[in-house]
């Protein structure tokens, strides 16, 4: 009951959060199309294109007129984001073996692997996993990122110092199940991992996670 009542004002404050912090995610690039988060709690670079969709009316939105190569800058244009973050292979492996060391354990998983600015690296989910989980994966993995430390011990800290709620952004999921991902003492991203079952919410997805790191340890640049 105590730990109901703890998540419960948890929620309440973030919903606080998301009225008084409503500054959209950052942006690696911008479009010619110039697209934007849904809300205050889209996931980073998660930006809806503003055509090609239907409006809040209902209505089909047509592409605009464009200078031609104003929308790709075809074969070696510059890269859209610079920000620091395991490489492709590097994440795909530490969301693999999340995924792998929770199968082993019985539990369906989705795994997220981010960057320094919150935008995915590597998403996976496991064969006969609700397909939300990496999406959860990914709102832990920030959580874990902002606080710089595993996402369980985000939530005890933001429980013991209500300050603290400032530096929860809407978008995330401070619950166990992300940790924070170090190169030679530098941040350079977070792991997550959701869908794992067990009495205390996110410790299993949070060891899997853990294990993940272990794994590629060794091989962080």
């Amino acid at each position: 009951m105590t730990r109901f009542i703890e998540e419960t004002s948890l929620g309440a404050l973030v919903v606080m959060a998301a009225v008084l912090c409503c500054a959209p995610p950052v942006l690696s690039a911008q479009s010619a199309f110039h697209d934007q988060p849904a809300s205050v709690r889209s996931l980073p670079a998660d930006n809806l294109p503003p055509f090609a969709m239907l409006d809040e009316a209902g209505h089909f939105v047509p592409a605009p007129q464009l200078a031609k190569g104003a929308l790709h800058g075809g074969p070696g244009s510059p890269p859209e984001s610079t920000a620091r973050g395991p490489g492709l292979e590097l994440s795909m492996a530490a969301a693999h073996a999340a995924v792998k060391t929770c199968s082993a354990a019985g539990y369906r998983v989705g795994a997220a692997v981010i960057d320094t600015i919150g935008e995915a690296r590597a998403m996976l989910t496991a064969d006969g996993s609700d397909g939300s989980h990496v999406f959860v994966a990914m709102r832990k993995a920030l959580a874990a990122l902002e606080f710089r430390v595993p996402s369980s011990e985000a939530y005890a800290k933001v429980m013991q110092d209500k300050t603290l709620i400032a530096r929860v952004k809407p978008n995330m999921f401070v619950e166990g199940g992300a940790v924070p991902i170090f190169s030679h003492g530098e941040l350079i991203g977070a792991i997550g991992v959701s869908g794992a079952g067990g009495t205390v919410i996110g410790q299993q997805d949070e060891a899997c996670a853990s294990a993940a790191l272990k794994q590629i340890r060794a091989r962080l640049p």
